[in-house]
């Protein structure tokens, strides 16, 4: 008879009690952020400060226990974060995208997209040149660390430390803690311009809440909640079954027995993620327009749930997988990381939305500078404050503008284990990246030329 009792704790309980830590700081940092008003008006997420306290919490404990005692397990946390970065990707990609809202975009999602992409590449050569000025003046530093600001500040905790990892350089520590510096960074700059634009009448917030109706959880044709089976299940079976998709290509991969692609192959699961539940939703597309099935199985709402709950998982069980002693090392390097990635994604941000969107140029500074630096979600709670109901072309230049940003995105997150192999590798990487920034740049500007005759014209 199995043993449910504390005698077997590792294996009936471990994973349950680091969920449920995970779950109830993330309420009481939800709690915490509506009750004090300094954390509601900085836009700091919740989970940001459920794994602030909760990590506090587990450096307490092991500070008065006689013997040291762990209440938080960091592998089972790195093991979260991992994996919810790549099931909040896969269920944000298998969202519908609303075809009447895409009318009229065209040029300025992928002027959106180009600008992801650039800031980006700007963010892996000034990351790179930064490190490389420690490993030059003969900083017990690994030479390639740099490239892990665009991971840590653009895509999360989640790649960051995996990266991190897979080059050994503090455990996974050093990724997760600029991830979370870029969630502040996103919070505090975010609300100091608008604040300063607010003064100077640029800038109207609205009241950041949006009231919603039942009928805009439900799309036409969907499958009915009192079917046989629940449509949450439904939802979530769909992502396990893209994950599952995901996962037979990375073991595929493996089997090559090539370092590289092995790298490449665990080292990128979300990639994989948003590959197969991108074929997965064009063959549900494709099975309706023939009439093999009858019924719409994805619902946004839900989908954004999903991906609302990963994401939040991903950052607490990040922020409280850190390790102090990891990263007392590099604390210089992380500030430094952490004073240009700022500076640089400031200045870039905001000189191509100045130029480019025309009385929206304050709303894609921020959606953008929030996501950049912290999450999508950070850049949609700034967006919220100055479009509470979401009525402008913003919000929807940058959803559909993930796709070709996902496209420029691409060289940097293939060239990343390459610049980790060498110094050589290194300096290529960086050349590569400075080329592409000037590149998408430019493509930014002539664009915008284009729209510019045409509205002369």
């Amino acid at each position: 008879m199995w043993d449910f009792s504390l005698n077997n704790f590792g294996s009936v309980w471990a994973v349950v009690v680091q969920l449920l830590l995970l779950l109830v700081f993330l309420v009481l940092g939800n709690l915490l952020r509506r009750s004090i008003p300094f954390l509601r008006k900085s836009f700091i997420p919740s989970a940001l400060i459920g794994g602030v306290l909760l990590a506090l919490l587990g450096l307490f404990i092991k500070w008065v226990s006689p013997n040291d005692y762990l209440l938080i397990d960091k592998q089972i946390m790195k093991v979260i974060t991992y994996h919810a970065l790549a099931i909040g990707f896969i269920a944000t990609t298998l969202k519908v995208a609303n075809k009447e809202k895409q009318k009229g975009l065209g040029i300025l999602s992928i002027q959106n997209g180009l600008l992801t992409g650039a800031t980006y590449m700007l963010q892996a050569v000034f990351g790179l040149l930064t490190v490389l000025i420690f490993w030059w003046i003969g900083s017990q530093v690994f030479h390639a660390s740099g490239i892990i600001l665009p991971l840590a500040f653009g895509q999360g905790p989640g790649n960051a430390m995996t990266w991190d990892i897979n080059f050994g350089i503090a455990n996974g520590s050093f990724g997760l803690a600029l991830a979370s510096i870029g969630f502040i960074v996103a919070s505090v700059v975010g609300v100091i311009y608008l604040n300063i634009y607010r003064r100077k009448g640029e800038i109207v917030r609205g009241d950041g809440i949006t009231e919603r109706r039942v009928e805009e959880f439900v799309e036409e044709h969907e499958i009915e909640d009192s079917d046989s089976i629940d449509k949450m299940s439904v939802q979530v079976g769909i992502v396990a079954v893209s994950y599952a998709a995901a996962f037979g290509i990375m073991c595929a991969l493996h089997a090559t027995g090539v370092k590289m692609v092995q790298d490449i192959a665990w080292g990128f699961n979300f990639i994989f993620g948003v590959i197969t539940a991108t074929l997965f939703k064009a063959i549900l597309v494709f099975l309706r327009k023939k009439k093999v099935i009858k019924h719409k199985y994805i619902n946004n709402y839900q989908m954004d749930r999903i991906s609302g709950l990963a994401f939040d998982l991903m950052i607490i069980a990040g922020v409280a997988a850190i390790e102090i002693n990891e990263i007392k090392n590099y604390i210089w390097i992380l500030i430094a990381l952490t004073v240009v990635g700022t500076i640089v994604t400031f200045f870039y941000v905001r000189f191509i939305t100045k130029h480019c969107f025309n009385g929206l140029h304050h709303h894609m500074f921020l959606v953008n500078f929030g996501t950049l630096t912290g999450t999508a979600s950070n850049g949609m709670i700034l967006l919220r404050e100055v479009d509470s109901s979401f009525e402008t072309q913003s919000s929807n230049i940058f959803i559909v503008s993930q796709f070709p940003a996902m496209i420029a995105v691409a060289p940097l997150l293939l060239l990343t284990s390459f610049a980790g192999k060498s110094p050589t590798n290194t300096y290529i990487a960086l050349g590569i990246f400075f080329a592409l920034a000037v590149v998408y740049t430019t493509i930014i500007l002539l664009l915008q030329k284009k729209v510019v005759e045409k509205q002369f014209k």
